[in-house]
């Protein structure tokens, strides 16, 4: 009895581990080993066919000297810093507007959660491109209310927008996290803030944004990171151009990877986009937490 009660002890030391083994095998083989090996393949030169040849840290001085990967930078900050405030703010507005208590709202709010479902697809891409055309839709819209057609593929300065157009156009995740967290907030506390004069204006700055922050902020890192890490959208519709003013950083990484065949170069420029991604992030919540304390 005793050496039945000794077994079950020591199994039950195991079980915890024995439930997570599966989850550590798979963080092992295919988070783990890939970024060790990302890594260690960025310290060499490597075409994806021959053996690979260390170099060390040759690839890292060649990309800092590398004009391209600096514009490949600048483009991906100014598409993220343009992005990112607009998407929250669009998907906050939405959800609010959604958040009315009207009979129907449920279509509405499946209606505006289809573009994220369907993403950045070819049929999708295809009609993009097309409202965008030098007679599409968009130029044709512009000719009515009497402005001049704009040449969205060729100039620099508008191409980016058609790929923050895009992504805005697919902030229904986005919306939900708002939509759910705005359904959480207490109605008494608008009844008395109504009872004490306050109109929708004011009870939406003084009640709703400040119970919204953690929310508001989890989802501008989330949509930061997306930001910095865009490739789809740029790659299939504008492939970078024009004069590469849509070309990312994840772009450059593709293009070494399986267009020159630069797999070492590639994986330095890959960490070097996550560690600028951990930075930033980092500063995110550094200011965060002094915000936090400077309200305390």
């Amino acid at each position: 009895m005793k050496k039945i009660y000794h077994n079950s002890v020591g199994v039950g030391k195991y079980t915890g581990l024995i439930l997570i083994s599966p989850f550590i095998i798979g963080f092992v083989i295919f988070i783990l080993y890939p970024f060790v090996c990302s890594f260690v393949t960025g310290l060499t030169n490597y075409d994806n066919i021959h053996q690979p040849e260390f170099i060390g840290f040759e690839n890292y001085r060649n990309m800092f000297s590398d004009r391209g990967f600096r514009k490949a930078v600048g483009v991906t900050f100014r598409y993220t810093a343009f992005f990112v405030p607009l998407k929250i703010i669009v998907s906050l507005f939405t959800a609010l507007l959604l958040n009315l208590e009207i009979k129907g709202i449920g279509i509405f709010r499946t209606a505006f959660y289809i573009p994220s479902v369907l993403g950045a697809n070819l049929a999708v891409v295809i009609m993009w491109q097309y409202l965008f055309t030098s007679d599409g839709l968009v130029n044709q819209f512009l000719e009515i209310i009497g402005f001049s057609p704009v040449s969205w593929y060729g100039n620099p300065e508008c191409s980016i927008f058609i790929i923050i157009l895009l992504r805005l156009w697919e902030f229904g995740s986005t919306m939900i996290i708002f939509l759910t967290s705005l359904r959480d907030i207490p109605k008494e506390y608008y009844d008395a803030a109504k009872v004490d004069g306050c109109g929708k204006v004011k009870s939406f700055f003084l009640i709703t944004l400040p119970l919204l922050k953690n929310v508001i902020f989890m989802n501008v890192v989330l949509q930061t990171i997306a930001g910095l890490q865009e490739f789809n959208a740029p790659y299939m519709i504008t492939e970078g151009g024009p004069l590469k003013s849509t070309y990312t950083v994840g772009m450059l990484v593709y293009d070494e990877m399986f267009r020159y065949y630069n797999a070492g170069y590639a994986n330095a420029v890959s960490w070097v986009l996550f560690m600028m991604t951990a930075v930033v992030i980092f500063i995110m919540f550094r200011f965060n937490s002094k915000f936090r304390k400077d309200l305390q």
